[in-house]
């Protein structure tokens, strides 16, 4: 009897040491010290789970452009903010605030966009102002 109760508490203790690793993945990736403004063309709107996606054109320097992939929340949290599917559509003029990705790639973490109506829409979790 004593034994079964010793196995069974083990068991537990290991259920509850492998919770964690069913959480989300790491955002480690975003430099989280930075806000970076991009302003730019729709080229696509990923609305797809576990995270929407953003594909905006932004012109360089140089007078070319650069492709850039921006990770928003899902469509079930974008939706309380206000968002809907046909919330950017290819060839939208926008500004988009990100957290960039560390490694300097074109790409980062979606805390807010200016439509061309001027509307603001932001991330659930991003309650800041824009700092355009």
């Amino acid at each position: 009897m004593r034994k079964t109760a010793v196995v069974r508490w083990l068991i537990l203790i290991m259920l509850l040491a492998a919770r964690p690793a069913a959480a989300h993945h790491s955002a480690a990736m975003f430099d989280r010290d930075k806000q970076v403004s991009l302003t730019g063309t729709i080229v696509q709107f990923e609305w797809t789970n576990p995270h929407s996606w953003i594909q905006i054109d932004v012109l360089n320097e140089n007078g070319g452009t650069e492709r850039w992939s921006v990770e928003c929340n899902s469509p079930n949290n974008l939706v309380r903010q206000g968002w809907k599917s046909t919330s950017l559509k290819p060839g939208d003029k926008v500004t988009i605030l990100i957290h960039p990705l560390r490694n300097g790639d074109k790409g980062g973490s979606f805390l807010a966009v200016t439509l061309p109506s001027g509307e603001v829409l932001t991330d659930p979790a991003y309650r800041a102002a824009p700092k355009y």
